[in-house]
């Protein structure tokens, strides 16, 4: 898609206005770490998590970012994904600005982030590389 033909883009901020079946056709596509998601599972992380924030060209999904927050202390970022049409264009940093901007986010002091190689993307954003949080519990795919 070339630059000048890019649509407008409008954010929401309402989680259950999030097609689950949209969301995870924009994982298939641009999410190699979230292909084939569940759409009950997928229901019930829009349901958990808040703020959410979705882009959309016209009524097309083209973007979504999560987060989850004690509204205090710690927040993390999960699940940024922007579809391959729409990347390059300033959407992944309008994503996260929103959510960084959203009252359950915005006075924590800590915000953490989960991404596989994006790292230098979010340094550009303020975010810092973190060696003391490496700690994980693996469940089984099957769970739920």
């Amino acid at each position: 898609m070339s630059q000048t033909a890019a649509p407008a883009i409008t954010l929401s901020f309402d989680a259950a206005s999030v097609e689950p079946m949209q969301l995870q056709q924009l994982f298939d596509t641009g999410a190699f770490w979230a292909r084939n998601r569940q759409i009950g599972r997928i229901e019930c992380m829009l349901a958990c998590s808040k703020p959410v924030v979705a882009a959309y060209a016209e009524s097309r999904l083209v973007g979504f970012a999560r987060a989850t927050s004690d509204g205090a202390f710690r927040a993390t970022i999960w699940d940024v994904v922007v579809h391959p049409d729409y990347q390059k264009l300033g959407l992944g940093r309008r994503l996260i600005e929103a959510l960084l901007d959203e009252p359950a986010i915005r006075d924590v002091e800590r915000v953490y982030l989960m991404t596989t190689f994006q790292q230098g993307f979010y340094e550009k954003l303020g975010f810092q590389r973190n060696a003391s949080t490496t700690m994980l519990l693996m469940r089984s795919d099957e769970v739920g």
